[in-house]
């Protein structure tokens, strides 16, 4: 429902982006990392994720083995505060502070068979009732998008990508990569499957997108502090934007535009999605700002992203067909 600004027509190549000790960067994010890959706007890449701490690996003995390029990232790889391995950061020519990146979600695909569940103390929504830590390997069959439990139950899988991001501003320095931000990061959120696509303020020249945190299936709210998690391949095609000029990311599916609210209040969090819902429909309908806010009130979603990363996220959803005035 937003076209993208394009002055000057390029051919858009295809890149590849796999993943190495000297393309990731473990457990952060920083604006002063220089790109693992430079691409033009209008430009295709498939990257490569792995996810996973050395201590999360299946057992010796167990039938689920860890892929070669994350053992050779757990052996060179210098490790950062937080537990997110991520590719990247390209750097899209043409993208300026004050831009938007479009990131269309092309494709995703399990590298693995496998991927896994933890929770710990103090970690996700009931700590004072899971306070110890214990961690469960799940089969993955990517024929028939099943998961399997220990227990024997069945999983649908819907994989996503938990972590889109840009780099945050330089002068930020190192930021942990638990906490989803203005420039995205850890969002968690489960409806940016293949054919969504992701908006996400650009705070560098560049934008320097980076993802991972695969996850094959996860509830809205991911509340024992993870899904479950695993290994992914995307293809992604990155667009500059320079009409929009939002400061927090936004998103789209297929059928239905995404707002999302960050905040370390889950109230908050909800007003923050509710106004960006509100602002984004008044642009595409020229509709009064009351209108708006009452149709929010009957046919838009309010989803809890997740609950447990510290600073915790909601989305706003609406479907596109209702905001379409008859002809």
């Amino acid at each position: 429902m937003n076209k993208p600004v394009t002055p000057v027509e390029t051919v858009a190549k295809t890149h590849f982006l796999p993943s190495t000790p000297d393309t990731v960067h473990w457990g952060f994010f920083d604006g002063s990392l220089p790109p693992a890959l430079t691409i033009d706007s209008g430009d295709r890449v498939e990257i490569e994720c792995v996810s996973g701490n050395p201590e999360w690996m299946p057992p010796e003995g167990s039938p689920f083995k860890p892929l070669d390029d994350l053992k050779l990232i757990h052996e060179k790889a210098k490790r950062g505060s937080g537990n997110h391995i991520l590719t990247g950061p390209i750097y899209v020519k043409g993208a300026e502070v004050g831009d938007v990146l479009e990131v269309n979600i092309l494709d995703i695909e399990m590298r693995q068979d496998w991927g896994f569940n933890l929770f710990r103390s103090y970690g996700g929504t009931l700590p004072e009732e899971f306070n110890y830590y214990r961690i469960i390997h799940v089969g993955l069959d990517r024929a028939a998008m099943l998961g399997t439990m220990p227990s024997g139950l069945k999983v649908p899988l819907s994989p996503f990508f938990g972590q889109l991001a840009v780099a945050p501003p330089k002068a930020f320095g190192k930021q942990n990569s638990k906490e989803p931000r203005e420039f995205g990061g850890n969002l968690d959120c489960k409806d940016l499957v293949a054919g969504a696509t992701i908006y996400l303020p650009v705070w560098n020249d560049g934008a320097l997108f980076s993802t991972g945190d695969g996850h094959a299936a996860q509830g809205h709210g991911e509340v024992d502090g993870t899904a479950i998690e695993t290994s992914l391949k995307g293809t992604f095609q990155f667009k500059v934007r320079k009409d929009l000029g939002w400061k927090l990311p936004r998103a789209e599916t297929p059928t239905h535009l995404i707002a999302f609210g960050l905040d370390t209040d889950l109230d908050d969090a909800a007003k923050i999605a509710l106004k960006q819902m509100i602002d984004w429909i008044m642009m595409l309908t020229d509709i009064s700002k009351d209108e708006a806010y009452a149709l929010c009130s009957f046919a838009c979603d309010l989803h809890v992203t997740q609950t447990v990363n510290n600073v915790k996220g909601v989305h706003a959803m609406i479907a596109k067909s209702i905001l379409r005035k008859p002809a």
